[in-house]
């Protein structure tokens, strides 16, 4: 079983940096894409950033040329370093793991979830 545990967030003024990283433990299919997502009040959840096991990453208009994803695939860690945060990328942040399986077969897990608040 599939565990995702995030780390990071707070409280940070509008233009400050924040870093968000989130570790699986257990066993991850070799193909895969880890990503976070975020949920602002009232919104749906929305895709941030997502990097394949490849190196692959697709990022958000909105966040494009401030956010950065890394991953580390000995370690099944990935980090989401956020600068010149905007009071509206405050929401909850999830970190997800998409496992790609044979014959089109996917499992999802997501993490608990850590909250950003940006203050202006």
């Amino acid at each position: 079983q599939v565990q995702l545990v995030e780390s990071g967030g707070g409280l940070v003024q509008a233009g400050g940096s924040v870093r968000l990283s989130c570790a699986a433990s257990g066993s991850i299919f070799s193909r895969n894409v880890m990503g976070w997502y975020r949920q602002a009040p009232g919104k749906q959840r929305e895709l941030v950033a997502s990097i394949t096991s490849v190196g692959e990453i697709e990022y958000a208009d909105s966040v494009k040329g401030r956010f950065t994803i890394s991953r580390d695939n000995a370690k099944n860690t990935v980090s989401l370093q956020m600068n010149s945060l905007k009071p509206e990328d405050t929401a909850d942040y999830y970190c997800n793991v998409e496992e790609r399986r044979y014959f089109g077969i996917k499992r999802y897990y997501w993490g608990q979830g850590t909250q950003v608040t940006v203050s202006s």
